[in-house]
This record gives structure tokens, sequence and C-alpha cells, in this order.
């Protein structure tokens, strides 16, 4: 009796956790561009932004090493901040890059590239 009373308490109790996360999920904001790399990149460019994240063994095209500044230097911010919102595809790069434009703001794209350069300690071409 006490074993069902007790797996009834835990059943209600994730069903309640689980409608705070599905409430408070749409208002979920990251404070900052490295908070979003860290949501949304590390998967596949890695902790140090190298492109060995631990999705990267499975992709058909190596991840962009983000602290390259030969690489990343060649990149202009426009088309950074294109192949952020749009995915690869949109700058003839890889579609397993995907699009955040249904998930990051514009600021938080712009923000993202300024993010990058200072990964990369480098600008690109104006």
């Amino acid at each position: 009796m006490r074993i069902k009373v007790i797996t009834k308490l835990m059943a209600v109790g994730f069903f309640v956790a689980a409608l705070t996360l599905a409430a408070t999920a749409d208002n979920a904001r990251a404070e900052s561009a490295s908070d979003n790399y860290g949501l949304y990149c590390v998967q596949c460019h890695g902790l140090a932004g190298v492109g060995k994240g631990i999705n990267a063994p499975a992709l058909a095209v190596q991840p962009r090493n983000h602290v390259s500044a030969k690489d990343m230097g060649a990149l202009k911010d426009d088309g950074i901040a294109l192949a952020i919102r749009d995915g690869g595809v949109a700058v003839g790069k890889s579609a397993q890059m995907p699009s955040f434009k249904k998930i990051l703001t514009e600021a938080e794209i712009q923000d993202m590239v300024k993010h990058l350069r200072g990964m990369c300690k480098c600008e690109g071409p104006k």
C-alpha cells in the first residue's frame, strides 16, 4: 500500500514538473551569446569550438573550426550571420548545419557573430 502511494506521488510530481517546464520553455532565453553557443553549437562544434563536438563523428562534413583565425578570418560577418540564420545551405555549405532563425532573434544572431569573432580573435573582410 505504501509503495502505491509513493508511486502515485512520484507520478504527480513528474507531471507537475513536466507542466512547469513546458510552460517556461517558450519564455526561456539565454543571457548571452556564450550561453546560446553552449545550448546550440557545442554539440557539433565542441566546447572549445574546434569542430569536434559529440555529434561531429556522425556528420558527413566536419563542422567549422571557430577558433581558427585563418578560416574564420576569410568569412564576412554577413555570411556568418546568414549561415546561423538560414543554415549551411544558404552559404553553399552542409545541409546538416541547421537554420536558427526560429530559435534566435536577429539581435542574438548578431551577438553570436561577435562571439565567434572573439573565439577566433579575428576580423573578417570588409
